[in-house]
């Protein structure tokens, strides 16, 4: 019986880590999305487009400079008093910032501090969405069964599919409806909405028991003072292969969702919305390739999935570029929803691949960090990065360098991920009572 309350409460802690995910990066990818179309004109306006292009990804990058600021902070406290009111308390970061950016005038209005306030917002935004990525993960994977880790891990990283699917149609719809006001009025309201999907997250989150893992570390009096600098001492390689596995996930993803946005429209004239709606039919398919891939994952093993993800990746950089520069809508569209098929088959196993490197009691701190200093080094930079190279070499070709040298990173860091002592004995555990029960 007790067996079966868990099973089901697993799958409603799945559902709530997965609908908060959503909305915390439908927030974020609605800046992204923001940050090529809309706020060069509306908040770093230039004589120079480059410039101006500069000026907003550079905000975008600084989002991510604040993420592990975030990870440390709630790791703390997912560490410590538990990872649901660590989410919950991401959740209201996260929402209200956007609601702010919905609200802010233009640089036409207040002049500097524009640019500037939305520098500060895109930092709180960067430090909720650093401690949200980790508390979902293991908010669903420690409710779920040991056999099933990379599948319940990934249903939270769904969500990362589902926010950039949702805040895609957002825009879609709001550049049909807004017309010519939509530089004016129309991209606000996106930005607004997040307030109501804000309060309808925290009711779902709130509902939600404290996971297993973490009630065990608390019956058994081990939780840390200080999980951040203990994790620090005494994971520092763990944290940093969690970092560098997520290069040829993270710093791809932004090449395919946010630069080529810009790339598109200004060299081959595609239709601004044209290109928001290949960003929707990407979700679609991460919506989709994700938990497939964290199935496939417990079936025939994490790292081995993992693997043939970032080899994907890396083989798929040059055709990924050679149909982009086709310039044929349709073919840029396809190429745009393909890429997340690769992206995919990393991030369906992420979570459980990243997570069992460390010990609960100090799980979330280290996750978190890992993942987000990878987020620096990766995502964040990726676009600004490959601003500069394609401003600097003229060939959109070296793009597809700057994607094969972050896989051959991440390949290499992935063959030295190792399970730490306690996941190990816990698998062990798990096997062996498999085949007592088939006795």
């Amino acid at each position: 019986m007790e067996n079966k309350s868990n099973q089901k409460m697993g799958k409603k802690a799945a559902v709530a880590a997965t609908i908060g995910s959503v909305i915390e990066w439908y927030d974020f990818f609605l800046y992204a999305t923001a940050s090529a179309l809309i706020f060069p004109k509306v908040f770093f306006p230039s004589a120079d487009p480059y410039l101006a292009m500069l000026q907003s990804f550079g905000a975008f990058a600084i989002g991510f400079i604040a993420r592990p600021i975030g990870a440390a902070i709630f790791g703390h406290f997912g560490d410590r008093i538990g990872r649901k009111t660590a989410l919950v308390l991401t959740m209201f970061l996260m929402g209200l910032s956007s609601l702010a950016i919905g609200l802010l005038p233009s640089y036409d209005k207040i002049g500097f501090w524009a640019p500037t306030l939305i520098v500060i917002l895109r930092l709180i935004q960067g430090i909720g969405v650093g401690g949200e990525w980790g508390g979902a993960v293991l908010l669903s994977m420690e409710w779920g069964q040991k056999k099933r880790q990379a599948l319940m891990a990934s249903w939270p990283q769904m969500g990362v599919s589902a926010g950039l699917l949702v805040s895609s149609i957002m825009v879609s719809v709001f550049m049909t409806i807004s017309g010519n006001g939509f530089y004016t009025w129309g991209w606000r309201i996106p930005f607004l909405f997040s307030f109501v999907l804000l309060i309808f997250g925290l009711i779902i989150r709130a509902k939600i028991p404290e996971t297993p893992s973490f009630q065990n570390v608390q019956e058994e009096n081990q939780v840390s003072r200080f999980p951040v600098l203990e994790v620090i001492k005494k994971h520092p390689k763990e944290i940093l292969l969690a970092a560098l596995v997520r290069l040829s996930e993270n710093g791809p993803f932004y090449v395919y969702t946010v630069l080529m946005i810009n790339y598109a429209m200004d060299n081959f004239s595609i239709n601004k919305q044209f290109i928001v709606n290949a960003n929707t039919a990407g979700g679609v398919v991460m919506a989709f390739c994700i938990p497939l891939f964290g199935y496939l994952a417990d079936r025939f093993g994490i790292r081995k999935m993992y693997l043939i993800g970032v080899g994907a990746t890396l083989l798929w950089a040059f055709p990924y570029i050679g149909l982009i520069n086709t310039g044929i809508p349709m073919v840029v569209f396809l190429a745009t929803a393909l890429a997340m098929i690769p992206h995919s088959m990393q991030v369906g196993p992420q979570g459980a691949f990243v997570a069992q490197s460390f010990p609960a009691r100090l799980r979330y701190s280290g996750l978190s960090l890992g993942s987000q200093f990878g987020s620096i080094i990766a995502g964040g930079i990726a676009p600004l990065i490959c601003t500069f190279l394609l401003h600097k070499f003229g060939t959109s070709y070296v793009i597809s360098f700057y994607i094969i040298f972050a896989a051959i990173i991440t390949f290499s860091a992935s063959l030295l991920v190792k399970a730490c002592p306690e996941e190990e004995e816990d698998n062990a555990d798990t096997e062996l009572s498999a085949v007592s029960s088939t006795i």
